[in-house]
């Protein structure tokens, strides 16, 4: 039976880290100037209430990992991190001055690329800058993501210096012919020294993530991999499928060929064998594709009802209010999206010219926000509800249809009012969520736009 839900439920879908997801935004409607009333508007509505997350996207990469989906620029050209911090500060100085009053900056999460590209002293500076127009939250949220190659205790004990309290090492799989396809050359020994160095500098949460679906991967790796990861104990673990969008990537994804990767029932069951390793380690399961200890924050969150879903994926708090700076990041205001145009060179005359350098966007319709909310409450706590009239809109006939094969299958619990989704259901959240998506289900793509939900 498995076998055929994974045959049946394994289609293209969106990962859901927004609604509407980013092929569907209508940039036609989209402009700079709407852009900045989104953001003015939600910024009045919850600074002072909540604050804002700030993303800062730092693309600099020493070498491609042929896995990566993120904007990133390959270089050894250590003289591009001056420059770009400058940037960084000057557009977030325009956010600030846009926003009229200091905003209250609740969260900060440095992504990439690789974030430990620059030097400790330059992540300092890049910080520094930051709060320099702006106030810290009573308990800020800071996080980043580290390469166990070329992350050190001087990185480490700078940000834990600034706040840093988390922090992400991207582990993949430890089998050495996996790593070589992927060109990811990283021994257990170098994840180990960066996870107890981070502990010892004063980080509270150390996550790991790994990757199923890889090339030439099998369940005996995921097995191995996860194994050593229990050895080292992470607080937090990222356990998700390898998107195989090349079409979207270009070359850095066409180091192997397609018959290398696992076929979906393969995925299934190296997805399956982790999940029980990591359950049977303490670890419990958090919405789609995450892990916790019971320690951790992700978890606490849970039981709290505060975790959220956006750009950055889980989160341990809400602000209706995400910025993004530096070169291809998203900016959410709640009732609107942004993208940042996606070359360095282009960023960094925009932002010298005055220009927030957005390019691309979205402002949510009446119907988009209610469905926005639905899918966060699938992909955050596995269930939502229709009680009200504020939840209802115009579909939700038409996705209650959608939805009665998967009642069938045992994927998901629903009445009139009210659905939830099984145990059974939980490897096919995205594809619950796409019943909900207005958006794709009016206008289903002709090619291929996203990854494979299994």
């Amino acid at each position: 039976m498995a076998s055929e839900l994974i045959e049946k439920y394994n289609v293209p879908g969106p990962r859901y880290t927004s609604y509407p997801t980013v092929p569907y935004w209508d940039e036609q409607l989209f402009t700079r100037e709407k852009w900045k009333n989104s953001i003015k508007k939600s910024f009045k509505e919850s600074n002072s209430s909540e604050g804002i997350s700030l993303y800062i996207h730092l693309p600099f990469c020493e070498s491609l990992c042929t896995f990566c989906g993120c904007n990133k620029r390959i270089t050894k050209n250590h003289g591009v991190e001056d420059p770009y911090i400058k940037t960084v500060l000057r557009e977030w100085e325009m956010y600030c001055e846009l926003l009229e009053e200091k905003p209250v900056v609740k969260e900060i999460h440095l992504g990439g690329g690789t974030p430990t590209f620059f030097s400790p002293d330059n992540l300092k500076l890049l910080i520094d800058g930051i709060f320099k127009q702006a106030k810290i939250a009573a308990e800020p949220e800071m996080s980043f993501e580290g390469h166990p190659n070329n992350t050190n205790r001087d990185h480490l004990k700078v940000l834990a210096s600034l706040g840093f309290k988390r922090v992400s090492y991207g582990v993949q799989d430890y089998n050495a012919a996996v790593q070589k396809a992927i060109h990811r050359i990283q021994p257990f020994e170098n994840v180990k020294r960066a996870t107890e160095q981070a502990r010892e500098t004063g980080f509270t949460s150390v996550g790991h993530d790994i990757i199923f679906g890889l090339p030439f991967q099998t369940k005996e790796h995921i097995i191995h991999t996860i194994e050593r990861t229990k050895e080292l104990k992470p607080d937090r673990i990222a356990f998700y499928s390898y998107a195989h969008v090349p079409w979207v990537k270009g070359n850095g994804q066409r180091g192997f060929n397609e018959k290398d990767l696992p076929t979906a029932a393969q995925k299934r069951e190296q997805y399956e064998t982790g999940k029980q390793m990591l359950r049977d380690a303490g670890y419990v399961e958090i919405g789609m594709d995450h892990f916790a200890l019971k320690s951790d924050s992700l978890y606490k969150a849970v039981e709290d009802r505060t975790i959220h879903r956006n750009f950055m994926g889980y989160t341990n708090s809400k602000t209706q209010a995400m910025i993004g700076l530096g070169v291809s990041a998203i900016s959410d205001s709640w009732y609107g999206f942004a993208q940042n145009v996606k070359r360095v060179e282009e960023y960094q005359n925009l932002v010298n010219n005055g220009m927030i350098p957005v390019y691309r966007g979205h402002i949510l319709t009446e119907e988009d926000l209610v469905i926005r909310k639905h899918i966060l409450n699938l992909m955050c706590k596995l269930k939502t509800s229709w009680y009200t009239r504020q939840e209802f809109f115009n579909g939700l006939p038409d996705v209650l249809v959608r939805l009665k094969e998967m009642r069938n299958d045992g994927l998901i619990e629903i009445d009139s009012n009210y659905l939830k989704i099984t145990e059974k259901g939980r490897p096919f959240v995205r594809n619950i969520c796409m019943a909900f998506d207005m958006r794709l289900q009016r206008n289903k793509p002709q090619t291929q736009l996203f990854s494979m939900t299994v």
